[in-house]
C-alpha cells in the first residue's frame, strides 16, 4: 500500500535498508562462501538462473551478481580488483568473531583491528574496526561500537 508520503509500506519494513549495493562478482559461489560462510551474512534469496543472491547481516544488505550471466549494468570495462575507490562500512556487534573466522579460513586482513574515535557534532564515537577485501577486491570495513563520550576541549 502506498501512503500519503508516497512510501510503499510493504517495502519499508523496520529493518529494510534504503540503500542496497549490488556487487558484480566473478564467481557467485565463491562470493557466497566468503560473505555468508566466513563473514556471517545470511542468505535471503537467490535467482540461480541469473547467478544472483541477496544476503544480509542485520540491517546491512548486499546483492551479489555474477558477471556475464544476468543483466549486468556496466558503465565501463571491468578490471580486477573491482570496487576501487569505495569501502563498505558494516556495523556488527562483534568484530572479533569475524576476525577469527577470517583467520580460520586463511583470509588475510587489509588492515588489522584498530580503535578509533571519530568526532561528531557534540561528542565523539568510538569504534573498533578492521578492513578485509572480498574475493573480487571489494573493501569491507567491519566496525563495532565502543560508545560515545564528550568532546574534550
Amino acid at each position: 500500500m502506498v501512503t500519503e508520503t508516497g512510501h510503499d509500506e510493504a517495502v519499508t519494513e523496520e529493518f529494510e535498508p534504503a540503500l542496497v549495493p549490488e556487487l558484480l562478482v566473478a564467481d557467485i559461489d565463491r562470493s557466497i562462501e566468503f560473505w555468508c560462510g566466513i563473514c556471517g551474512f545470511e542468505f535471503r534469496y537467490s535467482r540461480p538462473e541469473e547467478r544472483f543472491a541477496y544476503i544480509a547481516l542485520g540491517a546491512a544488505h548486499v546483492m551479489l551478481e555474477q558477471v556475464g550471466v544476468g543483466r549486468n549494468w556496466v558503465t565501463s570495462e571491468l578490471e580486477a580488483p573491482l570496487g576501487r575507490g569505495i569501502n563498505f562500512q558494516i556495523f556488527v556487534p562483534d568484530t572479533d568473531a569475524i576476525v577469527k573466522s577470517l583467520g580460520l579460513a586463511g583470509v588475510g586482513l587489509f588492515m588489522e583491528p584498530e580503535i578509533r574515535w571519530y568526532q561528531l557534532a557534540d561528542d565523539v564515537a568510538g569504534v573498533i574496526q578492521f578492513l578485509v577485501t572480498d574475493p573480487d577486491g571489494y573493501l569491507i570495513r567491519f566496525q563495532s561500537s565502543l560508545g560515545r563520550r564528550p568532546i574534550v576541549r
